[in-house]
């Protein structure tokens, strides 16, 4: 069994965080992180702030640019993720796009990730069919390399992924970027269907999610719930990281009920 795929032994459905490396600032990366932990996420997804987020919408594009600003590297991710890993026990997932694991080296990236604690990579802009070396280099480092799919995906891609993917399968929610929605796409559930014959690795679905309820209507149908634009919107309105907590403890606790 892969890393992250001893979160999902369990009855209950996974919950899991996204926050950008370095948005706000630093800081607030060292301390949510350990709150979202203690909160009850299952895994935590850390961004890569990057200049081109194809797949992201304003909030988390605005996030990345932030980040950024505020010097933001692949090798400061890197060392904030040691650092935190050594707070919680709660997997950590970088999520970021394929130019700057390039650019940093494959075979050194999937290195530091290692000693860093990371456990996973999802990367959106890198197709299984151009995967293959990051896949060799993850392996080798025992990370699990997560692959998307979204709901136009063929049924091509959909075996494609399943006989791939490590860990879960990142199930977009939706046609289009990230970012909250006030309603799930209507043809979710037949989505999670089709992709539900051919893997066998847990679905988790993202993009959209910004309530309880929403993250509930998502739990019965996939094993894991995603949500990251809403709390990015909570740490930026609510520095104190109060609000960001009293969501994800009540998504926690919709999703246990």
């Amino acid at each position: 069994m892969s890393n992250l795929g001893n979160v999902f032994t369990s009855k209950r459905k996974a919950l899991i965080a996204y926050v950008t490396v370095g948005y706000p600032d630093i800081e607030a990366t060292l301390a949510v992180v350990p709150l979202l932990a203690g909160s009850g996420c299952d895994i935590i997804e850390l961004g890569i702030p990057f200049s081109d987020p194809l797949a992201d919408g304003i909030t988390i594009q605005n996030a990345s640019h932030r980040a950024l600003q505020n010097g933001v590297t692949v090798q400061k991710c890197l060392d904030i993720a040691g650092q935190v890993s050594k707070k919680v026990r709660t997997p950590l997932v970088f999520m970021t796009y394929y130019n700057p694991v390039l650019n940093f080296g494959l075979d050194s990236f999937c290195d530091n990730c290692h000693k860093s604690g990371i456990t996973g990579l999802i990367v959106p802009d890198l197709p299984p069919e151009e995967g293959g070396e990051l896949e060799t280099q993850a392996g080798r480092t025992g990370i699990d390399l997560i692959y998307l799919l979204a709901p136009n995906s063929t049924n091509d891609r959909i075996k494609v992924v399943a006989a791939r993917s490590r860990g879960f399968i990142y199930l977009v929610s939706l046609t289009g970027v990230t970012g909250a929605r006030s309603s799930l796409a209507v043809n979710l559930g037949e989505f999670v269907k089709r992709v539900r014959n051919e893997a066998r690795q847990p679905l988790c679905v993202g993009f959209g999610i910004a309530t309880p309820e929403q993250a509930v209507q998502v739990a019965r149908l996939a094993d894991g719930v995603i949500i990251g634009s809403k709390i990015i919107q909570l740490m930026e309105t609510d520095p104190s990281l109060k609000s960001t907590e009293s969501f994800v403890k009540d998504v926690r606790k919709a999703l246990d009920s």
